[in-house]
């Protein structure tokens, strides 16, 4: 049967994975209620299309840290990628790095990758940034980030929403653990790239020992001293966050709750997203991640504000159900999309979207409902 939208990926991908790898990358925490409304909240946001425009021509190119790309959908750092794709050659994070230099769009490389920098680099030419674990050893830290330099990388996104690792309890059922052939390949000289049974998560147990709970603003101006690479914040949800991130240098923001698998019962991104944009007041640029799956969901969050989004499990359902073919559909699909309601708002670029093309729950006065006769 012929996939026609994202979504039915994951259903493959539950079917082809075995049940420890498709829990792993589709769960979230505890009660899993941000992860549905991470979803949820994009169908409270309506639409107010402008007719009569000649839309002949839509350009959805834009540019990102200076950086010229096909469309605003990019690629979130998911890590471990081929235990949803273990094929011979091409496997795993060598074929979402293709598809999305194929797409003309920005690949982020989780630091839990199990395809080195140097590996995914050698794949060829692409923009692509590292995400950034801060491990408890700075050198560590400061080697990695060096290697992912030379390797051709262009900017950090640093993950600081995870001092602990969130309650997954899949992972805690399924005692996850990264299948014996394959390795966390950035650490795998640094005798940090396998992970322990463990008698809960594997995962949780190896953050509790190897990652950084200090990790504080400080950190982030000490990033700056080792790299001159920009540096996007990623976990940033409230506006007081926002504004100290600004004041710390940070390059960008990424919206983004972690996929709901960190603290459940934070809001959805697209939620948090507005009151972001409006504190860091255009200085930087603010992204999104979290519950996008259709070209309408890239819309409202251009419409909030966001320069551009990040997809996460898309990207690794699709690599388990047809591995790069199914990258670069899922790209397609969404830019496809994208550009139909773009067409259909009445916008021909990207800085016609404005907050006018939408409306939100949020929004006064209430659309009233006519009252009754």
């Amino acid at each position: 049967m012929e996939v026609t939208n994202v979504m039915e990926y994951e259903a493959i991908a539950k079917q082809k994975l075995p049940k420890m790898v498709y829990d792993y990358y589709a769960s979230g925490a505890e009660d899993q209620w941000t992860l549905a409304e991470n979803r949820n909240a994009f169908s409270r946001i309506l639409f107010r299309p402008r007719i009569l425009i000649d839309v002949s021509n839509i350009d959805m190119s834009t540019m990102v840290l200076g950086f010229k790309i096909s469309m605003p959908i990019m690629i979130a750092p998911t890590a471990m990628q081929k235990m949803a794709h273990p094929e011979e050659t091409n496997a795993g994070e060598y074929a979402t790095a293709r598809a999305a230099s194929a797409a003309g769009t920005i690949m982020t490389l989780s630091s839990w990758a199990t395809s080195s920098v140097e590996e995914v680099a050698s794949t060829g030419p692409g923009i692509r940034f590292f995400q950034l674990y801060v491990y408890k050893d700075r050198n560590v830290v400061a080697q990695l980030v060096r290697r992912a330099e030379r390797a051709g990388f262009k900017a950090i996104a640093l993950t600081v929403d995870t001092p602990r690792l969130g309650r997954r309890e899949a992972d805690i059922k399924n005692r996850f653990t990264l299948p014996p052939f394959l390795t966390l390949k950035n650490f795998e000289g640094l005798d940090l790239g396998k992970m322990d049974e463990a008698n809960d998560s594997g995962l949780a147990s190896y953050v509790a020992g190897q990652i950084d709970r200090t990790l504080s603003w400080k950190d982030v101006k000490w990033l700056q001293t080792i790299t001159s690479l920009p540096i996007l914040v990623k976990g940033v949800i409230t506006a007081e966050d926002a504004r100290v991130a600004v004041q710390a240098g940070a390059a960008g923001i990424i919206v983004s709750n972690h996929g709901a698998r960190q603290l459940d019962y934070v809001p959805a991104t697209i939620m948090a997203l507005e009151e972001v944009v409006k504190a860091v007041q255009g200085r930087i640029p603010v992204f999104l991640d979290g519950g996008v799956r259709r070209g309408t969901d890239v819309f409202k969050a251009l419409a909030l504000g966001a320069s551009g989004i990040f997809i996460g499990r898309p990207v690794v359902f699709s690599l388990a159900a047809e591995g790069e073919t199914g990258v670069r559909k899922v790209l397609q699909m969404l830019r496809d999309e994208f550009e139909l309601t773009m067409a259909l708002s009445g916008c021909r670029n990207l800085k016609e979207i404005t907050r006018d093309h939408i409306v939100t729950d949020w929004d006064l006065p209430h659309p009233r409902t006519l009252p009754r006769l």
